[in-house]
């Protein structure tokens, strides 16, 4: 069974294909079972965030574009334009692939600390499904363990950055003072966390949270002091608002033209900085067309990202070698599991034999048979049927020109060629 990762990223992808692709949370367990019986997967998980959405398969595909062809199918997305924009890596190169992801080795923001987390929830999410088998098991297990090691031995975690991080830098360069400004933040999940953060230690004094769910928003305002609202109450809170900063799951924009062009009158046009981290985006891209609003999207954040990416790739290089050690270790493992299978049927075959003997001989021996003879008999029957099958198999090899063979059976019973035993 081979071991696939695929998918699209803010590397291949443009957000408005990204956005086109991604799974909504409460898709995520009709999604993996449409996968497993339309592109005949035996396990399957799916990872999707603001930056990537990826599959990672068990399968006996042989035709592994199958798979995207069934992703292109169900978000209506033609699939020769997907192909183009995707990637797929297979067995070895899946391994290495989803250990640099957990490790944040392959994200936006190098050694970013959120995909971990991303990753482990999708994990769980396809275990609840029963979706994720053996295969996938021991690959997330393992996974796991490498990104944990790749944290505690590396720089790579240190001075932590994120895509939260960037936007809160970039509105430091944009105001002279932060703490004279009025933040407003919509969501109240794990990115927004972030920015809530990094906005009060840069000194933002005035916060508001709008959620959908109002108690989420009040304990992450009465987090960093600031104050909660409900989603609905958004247009109300839009004029105070220097900085908006919104990500959310929703799968339609919740911010449109229109009530920004209202705030701003409000606002007597002072200038408003908005960041849209969600994906599929939170905020009409036509916004960006209102005078005295700066729009950024997560791929406008790329300058603030490089920045910070330069000052992990030492770090980043200690991590892959710690990657490669740990891909080497799981595949090694693979093939163990894989001689496992083999051994236990070498085994019970001779069980077997030896059992059909011991028959025979307890037979002779009822009756009356003199022990000594039986016992010969009884070595030379098992001995004889254990070495049948390969003899007639390393006959017929040699025969066919694979000396190879013989040189593995001389290897495996640790024969010593007659030449040596003559010595």
């Amino acid at each position: 069974m081979a071991l696939l990762a695929l998918g699209i990223n803010h590397k291949t992808a443009p957000v408005e294909v990204r956005e086109r692709v991604s799974f909504a949370p409460e898709q995520l367990g009709e999604a993996m079972s449409a996968a497993r019986d339309h592109a005949s997967l035996q396990e399957v998980a799916i990872l999707s965030t603001c930056n990537r959405t990826e599959l990672y398969c068990a399968t006996e595909l042989t035709d592994i574009r199958t798979v995207l062809e069934w992703i292109g199918r169900y978000h209506g997305l033609d699939p020769a334009e997907l192909e183009q924009c995707s990637y797929i890596y297979r067995d070895e190169e899946a391994v290495r692939h989803m250990m640099r992801v957990a490790s944040g080795l392959d994200s936006l923001v190098l050694g970013e600390p959120q995909i971990l987390g991303q990753l482990k929830n999708a994990f769980s999410v396809s275990q609840q499904a029963g979706m994720v088998g053996a295969e996938l098991g021991r690959l997330f297990q393992h996974t796991f363990s490498i990104a944990k090691q790749v944290r505690t031995e590396t720089a790579i975690g240190q001075n932590p950055v994120s895509v939260a991080y960037a936007a809160v830098s970039l509105a430091e360069h944009i105001f002279a003072d932060l703490g004279e400004s009025h933040a407003l933040l919509i969501g109240a999940g794990e990115t927004i966390e972030l920015v809530a953060r990094h906005l009060k230690q840069a000194g933002v004094r005035s916060i508001t949270v709008a959620n959908r769910t109002l108690a989420r928003a009040h304990a992450l305002a009465d987090e960093v002091g600031g104050e909660a609202i409900e989603l609905s109450a958004m247009p109300d809170a839009l004029p105070r608002a220097d900085i908006l900063i919104s990500s959310t799951a929703s799968q339609l924009p919740i911010l449109g033209k229109g009530a920004v062009e209202t705030a701003l009158k409000k606002r007597k046009h002072r200038p408003m900085f908005m960041v849209d981290i969600a994906v599929p985006r939170d905020i009409e891209p036509q916004v960006a067309e209102l005078d005295d609003v700066y729009l950024y999207t997560v791929d406008d954040l790329t300058e603030v990202i490089e920045e910070n990416q330069r000052n992990r790739e030492s770090a980043a290089a200690d991590a892959e070698a710690i990657i490669e050690a740990g891909a080497h270790a799981f595949l090694s493992r693979l093939r163990e599991l894989e001689a496992v299978d083999t051994l236990t049927a070498l085994r019970e075959q001779g069980q077997a034999i030896c059992d059909g003997e011991l028959e025979k001989a307890m037979k002779l021996l009822g009756q009356g048979r003199d022990p000594a003879q039986v016992l010969q008999q009884l070595a030379r029957g098992i001995t004889n049927k254990m070495l049948h099958q390969p003899t007639v198999q390393l006959r017929k090899a040699s025969s066919e020109g694979r000396t190879d063979l013989a040189g593995l059976v001389q290897e495996l019973y640790q024969l010593s060629p007659p030449a040596e035993r003559d010595n």
